[in-house]
């Protein structure tokens, strides 16, 4: 028995629909949402705090510099002791022109920032990888249905 079905074969599949299928993006668009704004929710910024931080900022913020010792790593009496530490992990020392005095600032090492750089492309060829895989067997998978579709059509003639 054939049946001639002249629909289009371009909609979302049901499978696409199941409830386990939608519940897995609901979860997934919400961690990703969760991230973008999780940090903005959990800033411990307040708009009285920002007033007074304006008033008490660092000197290398509202004057000229000289960095008397480049980015390092922080030890650990140091990475306790001083909160740009607790930023980065990394500090490197100031010395502000007119006030004369010397504080420290939070700095990123060129270290760190490449170990992020080949993180980042590790998961980005991860990310390719799985997603090629992805593109090969969804082909295989159109493929099989036209074909199908092809021997329905000529078993009906």
């Amino acid at each position: 028995m054939c049946i001639r079905v002249m629909e289009s074969d371009c909609r979302i599949p049901m499978s696409c629909l199941r409830p386990r299928i939608l519940a897995l993006h609901a979860l997934f668009w919400g961690l990703v949402s969760l991230r973008v704004f999780g940090a903005a929710l959990l800033s411990d910024e307040k708009p009285a705090v920002a007033v007074t931080k304006a008033m008490t900022a660092p000197c290398w913020q509202l004057e000229e510099f000289v960095v008397a010792k480049e980015c390092s790593a922080c030890e650990g009496f140091h990475s306790k002791s001083i909160p740009a530490c607790s930023q980065t992990g990394f500090v490197e020392t100031i010395n502000c022109t007119k006030s004369n005095r010397e504080e420290f600032k939070s700095c990123r090492s060129a270290k760190m920032e490449e170990h992020l750089f080949w993180k980042f492309e590790g998961s980005m060829l991860a990310l390719t990888v799985v997603f090629a895989i992805v593109v090969v067997v969804r082909q295989r998978s159109l493929d099989r249905q036209a074909s199908d579709k092809v021997r329905r059509q000529i078993e009906c003639i």
